[in-house]
């Protein structure tokens, strides 16, 4: 089968960074594993910074090449004895786990639990921008700040820091769809209409100091607080906008040493939010991310929840690839970039 591997942690503008191959077709699946065909990809900062990391002793990574990619939609070919779920045919989406081989690759194995069916409305350029922001964003909101999911947290606060890339643009939709008023922060005026346009009631300059903007929409705290970019920044802020008892949850891991204690007088919680956690250690309740991916294609499917896709690339091969990796590394994306066909 055709895949693209990561070789070396060189930048993205050396072409061998990212490399065309042809590597031996995945095993039969068994288990709870399916086999796809893999359709579209999208690319995550995740995937830059692994290929980044892809180099023997780096932590958390394995030397040689690796096929990287965290998000996919595509067409199940076979299934394991003990798949119940998915049957040979079915379109689905997915973003798989880190310790497996990734979906820059024409066939994919994966295992059941955590992927769902492809949202109907979607193409599979479009669904393949959907999934790992999703879980991310969802396992925030509900798993770790514990926003009731059938909208018994209605009227809440929640800021989402960085609203405008993809887990903020799905964050916003959920928040909004789960009855929060959902503040978002952006410092260009086309990522403050896009997140208007997702959702966002207000919208605030994090160029700016956070409890400047709320306290100018009247919004002087909030009851949650979804830190998408450099928590380093905001750390010192969160007490003085985040109500006593509320909850910060962060995507992004800290550079420098943080004041735990700084959040303490408030009885803030603080957790960290992982989306392979559940893959990872192969928890008793990995199937939640079958179910709220399933659950969020269905909102997708009612028009309650938009598509983030902006941008898309094709075919699927190294030099395309190279080219979204160098679109993230710029910083400036708005939603997600897509890969499709072969």
């Amino acid at each position: 089968m055709k895949a693209i591997l990561a070789n070396e942690p060189l930048p993205v503008s050396d072409p061998r960074s990212l490399v065309d191959a042809e590597v031996p077709d995945p095993p039969a699946p068994q288990g709870h594993d399916i086999l796809v065909r893999v359709e579209a990809i999208s690319v995550n900062p995740v995937d830059t910074k692994t290929r980044m990391l892809n180099q023997p002793g780096a932590a958390g990574t394995k030397p040689g090449p690796r096929i990287l990619g965290w998000d996919a939609a595509g067409v199940v070919r076979a299934v394991g004895e003990q798949v119940t779920l998915f049957k040979p045919g079915d379109a689905v989406y997915y973003a798989g786990s880190n310790q497996r081989p990734g979906s820059n690759a024409q066939l994919q194995l994966v295992d059941e639990r955590i992927v769902a069916k492809k949202p109907a409305k979607l193409e599979f350029a479009q669904a393949a921008a959907m999934p790992l922001t999703t879980i991310t964003a969802y396992e925030s909101i509900v798993t770790h700040m514990g926003v009731d999911p059938d909208g018994g947290s209605k009227g809440a606060r929640l800021l989402v820091i960085a609203g405008a890339g993809g887990v903020g643009s799905m964050a916003i939709q959920i928040g909004r769809k789960l009855g929060l008023v959902v503040i978002a922060t952006a410092s260009r005026p086309e990522s403050t209409r896009w997140c208007r346009d997702l959702g966002a009631r207000h919208v605030i300059n994090h160029r700016q100091p956070l409890k400047d903007g709320l306290t100018a929409i009247g919004a002087p705290a909030v009851d949650y607080v979804l830190v998408c970019s450099d928590i380093d920044l905001y750390w010192t802020q969160f007490i003085d906008i985040v109500r006593p008892l509320g909850t910060v949850c962060s995507i992004v891991r800290n550079e420098n040493p943080a004041d735990i204690l700084a959040i303490q007088r408030k009885s803030l919680r603080f957790a960290w939010e992982g989306m392979f956690s559940r893959s990872t250690y192969q928890t008793a309740d990995m199937i939640e991310q079958h179910r709220l991916l399933a659950r969020v294609g269905d909102w997708i499917d009612a028009g309650e929840v938009k598509c983030t896709l902006t941008e898309k690339l094709s075919p699927v091969n190294a030099a395309n690839l190279r080219a979204a990796h160098a679109r993230l590394e710029s910083k400036g994306m708005i939603g997600k970039l897509v890969l499709s066909g072969w």
